[in-house]
């Protein structure tokens, strides 16, 4: 305490806190989230279709399909987390490490039965695509032409969906790998 002029004047310390703030590479950043969103994107897309359909020919929904729908749409709002953490400059590499890895797993559950689906035993999409769709070729404008186009669609939305899985779990590793580089790159 000091007293000039016979008035006391207090000196106060104050502690600053010190934020240690990141450098993530900004582009491969904008890549992933760019391909993680239509990944997401896609497989909600395809699997609601899915449903849609098993729903109007009154058939059992399997429940992988609300499942990858549901990892898909976490995703996206994961991807939006990040996004705000990104704006606060506020994103940690163990918040991206965590939650890819979490993810990761998530997409990697998916992608297995979807393998299991696409080429499992007997019985498997993919031995129905060859033998009902990829050895004929049907022409003309008749209902058998609609019919096959529509099962060829159906054929190509599964190989989407197992293409985008492989994609995302891909993507989740190497952001994973990323969050890794940054945080020993600033250590």
């Amino acid at each position: 305490m000091a007293t000039s002029s016979g008035s006391p004047v207090v000196y106060e310390r104050r502690a600053v806190a010190r934020i240690h703030r990141y450098h993530w590479p900004a582009i491969q950043l904008n890549v992933w989230m760019l391909i993680m969103l239509a990944a997401s994107c896609c497989i909600i897309g395809i699997f609601a279709t899915f449903i849609g359909v098993q729903q109007h020919l009154g058939l059992y929904i399997p429940w992988y399909f609300p499942y990858f729908i549901t990892v898909a749409s976490l995703t996206i709002v994961y991807i939006a987390a990040l996004l705000w953490l990104i704006a606060q400059r506020r994103l940690l590499p163990s918040i991206v490490i965590l939650g890819s890895f979490m993810f990761f797993v998530l997409w990697m559950v998916g992608l297995i039965v979807v393998s299991i689906e696409l080429w499992g035993p007997v019985g498997s999409v993919n031995s129905n695509c060859n033998l009902l769709v990829w050895s004929t070729s049907p022409t003309g404008n008749n209902q058998g032409t609609l019919a096959w186009l529509e099962q060829r669609s159906i054929c190509q939305q599964w190989q989407a969906v197992f293409a985008f899985g492989l994609i995302g779990c891909i993507f989740l590793l190497w952001i994973i790998v990323m969050a890794v580089q940054v945080f020993y790159d600033d250590a």
